[in-house]
């Protein structure tokens, strides 16, 4: 460690992170950034990404690029493999192991299959860029499939699957009913013109959108069925297959495309710590966000079981990141002079859900709301505004325009050369010459062209060749 001033670890690139590094700027600290990936992933927009209304460079954006003028600052891309808190080091995936004096946990969360059969093999979790690509990919090749092989509907090719009735679910499902009833649809060759493609949204509870008022959740509901959604509430789902989606009441849905918004849980890195974890794998903390016992240690973010003042669980969204990591790099700057931490407070700044084009819940402070064409503008302009990097926000400001204009998708090329096993079209049969005429085996057009050389040396050609 250096002996000149403190070292400030963070882990993770997301929200928390980058709130993070960019609060320790101007901090007389040496910081070190470690992610897996060498990009920030603007996850709300993911799901337009799946249903190919934006390009995966629209929405990630370089970690080292997020900073180009931060002298303090040094950039990883690792793993974080272990944590040992008594020596202050961390164990990464390569190279040596990484002492600090000061530790921000911000990892993030991971998606969750609450052990449901075929979950974790079947479905699409949509929690980073790949996840996102992946599912536009598969998306895209079932419609390609559908037009080529009709038969397929009876099997669900074009019957989309959305588990989880918040602002993930009912994001997506607006997203993929606009790109089949707008969009794809005027695509479908004649032999499908009557297909009739199907977004079923299915939610355990008796609601959608639990964290909005009863007005936003009622809009959000009315809105989807009016799009062509089947919204089906009070439903859980009990298995899943490469073909099938079966729900808790018995019914069994065709469908090769479950997009899973469910649940999440803490990143896997909180087992490191070797510390008691509250339900999800979150990691409890003391009112100022430090790791209990180690005062060095903060927790933010998704992986943090944090509460506010009347002892409820803080939400894992990326304004309670952002704010908790703020508040971290604070509590180290007073640490660094002698003071104590104060707790955490976090700063509700309302709820926002796009359901469809101009169509969007927004709830604000002072209970403001927001619904249809208003709430949809303020979605936009809140989205672009976090965006990071002026390039992204300019692009995605295009696309969006021109999106809403020609009800056209740009992203629409399948790039992925390796699709499952399970995806794969049936081998196409031989053309008709080659059904009939099988050819010849090496060794025998070997024999052939050894028999006309002979014959050229001997003064004749054989019949169809050219003596030399």
């Amino acid at each position: 460690m250096s002996t000149l001033r403190p070292r400030v670890v963070v882990v993770g690139a997301g929200f928390g992170g980058l709130a993070a590094t960019k609060a320790l700027a101007r901090m007389p600290v040496d910081v070190v950034l470690l992610d897996r990936k060498n990009y920030h992933g603007f996850w709300p927009l993911l799901y337009q990404v799946a249903t190919a209304a934006l390009s995966p460079d629209d929405v990630a954006y370089s970690v080292r690029g997020a900073f180009p003028r931060q002298p303090n600052l040094e950039v990883r891309m690792a793993e974080v493999r272990g944590i040992d808190l008594e020596a202050r080091e961390l164990e990464l995936d390569h190279g040596p192991d990484l002492p600090y004096d000061y530790l921000i946990l911000a990892p993030g969360s991971v998606a969750t299959d609450f052990g449901i059969p075929g979950v974790s093999e079947h479905a699409f979790p949509l929690k980073t860029v790949p996840d996102a690509v992946r599912l536009r990919h598969h998306v895209l090749r079932q419609f390609e499939m559908a037009c080529s092989r009709p038969w397929s509907l009876a099997d669900g090719a074009l019957t989309v699957v959305v588990a989880g009735g918040g602002p993930t679910g009912v994001e997506v499902s607006g997203a993929m009913a606009e790109l089949f009833g707008k969009v794809l649809k005027g695509d479908l060759q004649d032999n499908l013109a009557a297909a009739r493609p199907r977004v079923v949204l299915v939610e355990a509870s008796d609601r959608l959108l639990n964290a909005f008022s009863a007005r936003s959740r009622a809009e959000a509901l009315r809105t989807l069925t009016k799009h062509g959604v089947e919204v089906r509430l009070e439903t859980t789902i009990a298995s899943v297959s490469a073909h099938a989606v079966k729900l808790g009441d018995g019914t069994v849905i065709p469908s090769q495309t479950l997009v899973w918004g469910a649940g999440i849980k803490a990143n896997p890195i909180a087992q490191c710590l070797g510390v008691e974890l509250f339900p999800g794998g979150r990691v409890g903390v003391d009112p100022d966000l430090s790791l209990p016992g180690h005062p060095e240690v903060f927790v933010v973010g998704d992986i943090a079981f944090a509460t506010n003042g009347k002892g409820r669980p803080l939400p894992q969204l990326a304004p309670v990141a952002s704010q908790g990591a703020k508040h971290a790099v604070r509590s180290i700057g007073g640490r660094m002079k002698g003071q104590a931490s104060k707790p955490f407070r976090y700063r509700d700044k309302g709820n926002m859900a796009i359901i469809g084009r101009r169509s969007a819940v927004a709830e604000l402070p002072g209970g403001i709301r927001l619904g249809g064409t208003f709430g949809w503008i303020s979605w936009l302009a809140l989205h672009l505004a976090l965006l990071v990097g002026f390039r992204n926000r300019a692009v995605v400001m295009v696309t969006w325009g021109w999106n809403f204009l020609t009800s056209g998708r740009g992203s629409r090329v399948i790039l992925d050369l390796h699709p499952a096993p399970s995806q794969t079209a049936r081998r196409p049969r031989p053309l008709v010459a080659e059904r009939h005429r099988p050819p010849r085996p090496l060794h025998a057009r070997r024999q052939r062209l050894v028999s006309a050389q002979r014959r050229a040396a001997a003064g004749t050609a054989g019949r169809g060749k050219i003596a030399a």
